[in-house]
């Protein structure tokens, strides 16, 4: 029954959902949530920054060998090992690879759920000081009553401001919004 609830967490679902979960119920009953979730965020961190582990993983030209392949050299490179390295050979060898993003987010999940920490995404027009940064995690915090996970995400066409969505609540104080109303107010006028 425990499977079935982790497999309900949030943002947890299909494919991605069963592996991420298989994954964090293993974890956690071998005492190695945190060695698995570093593991998984050194993997995603190089998936971040190879445009050509990205098309390896994406693409279905390459054989699931090759992939594979791949995969053990970038895993061996990395230093990426135990369950983590275990579930990304798996999905190698099951030519699943492109579900990855999504399993490493679906036990990412599953592992803030258990802690208590609330997901925030906060999207800015450009990067924050760590001073200004500080002090959104401090008002998310205050807000949430508990530990937040903040992602930030750079967009610039906010022009300033930002956007901030703590599960299903989003809070729209870019500059962008308020300029769109005027613009839609003064259409109205006419």
């Amino acid at each position: 029954m425990a499977g079935k609830q982790a497999s309900e967490g949030p943002g947890v679902s299909g494919v991605a959902g069963r592996y991420g979960s298989a994954l964090f119920e293993l974890a956690r009953d071998e005492g190695r949530i945190d060695e698995v979730a570093r593991d998984l965020d050194s993997f995603q961190r190089m998936l971040d920054d190879s445009a050509d582990l990205r098309r390896l993983i994406r693409s279905p030209v390459f054989s699931a060998e090759d992939q594979t392949r791949a995969i053990e050299a970038v895993l061996g490179q990395a230093g990426i090992g135990g369950y983590a390295a275990n579930l990304i050979r798996v999905v190698a060898a099951k030519r699943r690879l492109f579900v990855l993003p999504d399993m490493i987010r679906a036990y990412r999940a599953l592992v803030a759920k258990s802690k208590g920490i609330v997901a925030a995404e906060v999207r800015l027009a450009e990067e924050p000081s760590p001073r200004i940064m500080d002090d959104i995690k401090s008002a998310l915090r205050d807000m949430a009553g508990s530990d937040v996970d903040v992602d930030v995400k750079i967009d610039p066409s906010l022009i300033g401001g930002l956007v901030v969505k703590v599960g299903s609540r989003m809070v729209d104080a870019s500059l962008k919004t308020k300029l769109n109303s005027i613009r839609i107010a003064m259409k109205e006028a006419r």
